[in-house]
């Protein structure tokens, strides 16, 4: 069993910045891989942002290429977002997951356990 929590969302300005955590517990967190996906009001679940269980290699979205960086703390058991020049688009519910073993880091299907999600409003 995995338990994720992720903070840090809120209401931020547009241009803003915000820092997301998730802190994990229940597997050896070093071991997996990392996720960030968004839902928006009435639209799918959709990938953001990954990262390697080393740190090493990272993924991201078209969408929030240059704006966003996941890095994670091994030590700390949590992954972060940290998510500059927000835009309205961006707002959301922000989920993050552990990736299965093997597989695309883009596709939600190789994500197995997932946090409740932390809620960014971006105001225009």
């Amino acid at each position: 069993q995995v338990e994720l929590v992720e903070s840090g969302g809120g209401l931020v300005q547009a241009g803003g910045s915000l820092r997301l955590s998730c802190a994990a517990s229940g597997r050896t967190f070093s071991n997996y891989a990392m996720g960030w996906f968004r839902q928006g009001p009435g639209k799918e679940r959709e990938f953001v942002a990954a990262i390697s269980w080393s740190g090493d290699n990272t993924y991201y979205a078209s969408s929030v290429k240059g704006r966003f960086t996941i890095s994670r703390d091994n030590a700390k058991n949590t992954v972060y977002l940290q998510m500059n020049s927000l835009k309205p688009e961006d707002a959301a519910v922000y989920y993050c997951a552990t990736r299965r073993a093997s597989g695309s880091y883009f596709l939600i299907r190789n994500y197995d356990y997932w946090g409740q999600g932390t809620q960014v409003t971006v105001s225009s």
